[in-house]
């Protein structure tokens, strides 16, 4: 036990994390503004996603877990909005409370002449203790946790990054409201940090969360791939990568915009009888492995459904396969490479 101790205060000192003095680079703020003197320590933001805010309280879902066992809350009432999405991250000065950023946040709102749907404090319904982070099994799930879990968190945060602090540590006096601010829809979660094993600096600080997401059309940047243009790239590369086919987040239905790009693999199997494919769905690493190659699996069967049913392909041509996020062609780390590892790859089966 001694050793393990000593283990452990090592692993706090070599990833010990101090409240910065500066934003992380790349971050700014919202029209929401900030607390005075506080401080960036998260931040990320997408062109074009789609969040889901929490309109009531989170309830107990009877034989739901989450994917480490955890008892399963969640709202009955939510919010999905399609949009810009920016999520910033801010630890406050010494001796401020969550309650005061909250309540400033609150006359920041109603300046704007916004419009508050919903507030709840504590747990909210859900657990009071815990951030995105969580413990396996016998646990309650939390408002965060429903708001973004940790493996969205991690996909733009780290381990031992400063920004980990506010969600892996454990939390106390909580408050979260719901709003409609302009055009925008907002929420904001505040709570005190209490500190961890490389988070001591961090210790009864003030965090404050905003998701802000301004409802917009998508910009229609894909070209489709012509047939042709498939079998010049199958056949100078073994494959080609489409990014005309379309999913809603964590959907395999195939949507209706796909059609152009369902049409011309139609034609390249009709115009090449001997050609045989694998269809190969790629995911982004936001969630983890095994979830995203089921849904990777699920969206390559669709496709394959369609050509068969639709188009009157025959199923031997095809082989649906699934590969989660172990493929990528640029890095998860960006919002550009995740958007470019989503995709459905057309792969030369030859026999």
């Amino acid at each position: 036990m001694k050793y393990i101790a000593i283990l452990l205060t090592m692993v706090g000192f070599l990833f010990a994390a101090n409240v910065p003095t500066k934003d992380i680079k790349g971050s700014k703020d919202s029209f929401l503004g900030r607390y005075k003197g506080s401080v960036i320590i998260a931040y990320n933001y997408k062109r074009f996603d789609k969040f889901k805010f929490v309109a009531s309280k989170l309830e107990f879902v009877k034989g739901k877990t989450d994917d480490t066992l955890n008892e399963y809350y969640e709202p009955k009432k939510t919010k999905s909005v399609i949009g810009e999405v920016t999520i910033i991250t801010y630890v406050m000065p010494k001796e401020v409370s969550s309650f005061e950023v909250f309540q400033n946040y609150k006359d920041v709102i109603a300046k704007n002449e916004g419009e508050i749907l919903f507030e709840c404090e504590g747990g909210c319904g859900g657990n009071p203790r815990l951030a995105s982070d969580y413990g396996s099994g016998a646990v309650k799930t939390s408002l965060q946790m429903y708001l973004q879990p940790m493996s969205k968190v991690r996909s733009y945060i780290k381990y031992g990054e400063v920004g980990d602090c506010a969600y892996t540590d454990w939390i106390s006096e909580q408050y979260y409201m719901f709003a409609k601010v302009k055009d925008s829809y907002v929420g904001v979660v505040t709570y005190t940090d209490h500190g961890g094993i490389h988070c001591e600096d961090f210790k009864n600080r003030a965090i404050a969360v905003l998701y802000i997401v301004t409802p917009k059309k998508k910009d229609n940047k894909i070209v489709v791939v012509k047939a042709d243009k498939m079998k010049e790239k199958i056949e100078k590369e073994g494959k080609v990568a489409l990014y005309g086919i379309y999913f809603d987040t964590d959907k395999t239905e195939v949507k209706p915009s796909s059609m152009p790009t369902i049409e011309q693999i139609a034609k390249l199997l009709k115009d090449n009888p001997k050609l045989k494919l694998l269809i190969v769905g790629h995911t982004d690493n936001e969630g983890t492995f095994i979830y995203n190659k089921k849904l990777s699996e699920g969206r390559a069967k669709s496709v394959v459904k369609l050509l068969i049913t639709k188009y009157g392909i025959n199923a031997d041509r095809l082989h649906p396969v699934g590969v989660s996020y172990a493929a990528p062609v640029a890095s998860n780390a960006t919002n550009e490479g995740r958007a470019k590892n989503r995709r459905v790859e057309l792969v030369e089966l030859v026999k």
